[in-house]
């Protein structure tokens, strides 16, 4: 049944008009409602949402809860929501498209080659939701805040562009404070280990994930950092990240 179910649920985000996928890596091609082939890099705005909005990415937004409920708040603001698993981003596809939030769209894709789908200086801002923190000994490189994973931030985001990173993994959030302080082209704007031990600094940081809400409960405290990518300065380090399958 649940083999059933996750088919089904790719089926239908296939004919979705706001959701995009990329089946080949090797290939920047995307595929939009019904199957068809479709370009957007630059476009964005102008060939999807039909304005001139600013653009925030959530990456690995899992079911897509930050995108949906940002793009609640702000309607004068485009929201796409980005992971490489399609029976997630199926759920705040749904949402989305339910509620009639035409300022919410997704992409299915892995997130190393981001920078394929966008061009240079068209995103305004980034929130890293939740990501996998990948704790296991020599897979610092597939944390979503090291090197060639800012590099491709860097590429896409306008010059003085935020990015957020909310997590609950306190090994992720040490490992990259540590590694920020070492980057000479991070500057961290605010960082807390525990954001709700004292008023949110920011209002969006009261949205809430489903598995925030499980790890809340679970007695697990949640961190955030905010900080920008300077130009003009070198990105230290960045080698290649292994593939792995399109599920």
């Amino acid at each position: 049944m649940a083999t059933r179910n996750k088919l089904q649920k790719f089926a239908e985000i296939l004919q979705m008009p706001h959701v995009y996928e990329n089946f080949d890596p090797r290939t920047p091609q995307l595929i939009g409602p019904a199957g068809a082939t479709c370009e957007r890099k630059g476009n964005w705005a102008r060939d999807h949402f039909g304005n001139d909005h600013p653009i925030t990415l959530e990456l690995a937004c899992g079911r897509g809860e930050y995108t949906v409920d940002l793009a609640r708040q702000y309607p004068d603001r485009n929201f796409i929501g980005v992971d490489i698993k399609g029976a997630r981003i199926w759920k705040g596809a749904s949402i989305a498209q339910e509620e009639g939030l035409t300022n919410a769209a997704f992409l299915r894709t892995r997130i190393e080659i981001i920078s394929n789908f966008f061009e240079k200086g068209e995103i305004d801002e980034i929130w890293i939701t939740f990501p996998d923190p990948f704790l296991k000994k020599g897979k610092e490189n597939r944390r979503l805040t090291a090197a060639q994973y800012l590099k491709q931030y860097r590429h896409i985001l306008k010059e003085n562009g935020i990015l957020h990173l909310k997590t609950d993994s306190r090994d992720l959030y040490d490992w990259t404070q540590k590694t920020f302080a070492r980057q000479p082209a991070v500057k961290v704007l605010y960082h807390d280990h525990d954001i709700y031990s004292k008023p949110l600094p920011i209002p969006e940081l009261s949205t809430e994930t489903y598995y925030e809400r499980l790890h809340k409960g679970l007695g697990k405290t949640i961190t955030y950092t905010q900080f920008q990518l300077l130009p003009e300065v070198e990105i230290i380090g960045g080698k290649g990240v292994p593939g792995f399958e399109i599920e």
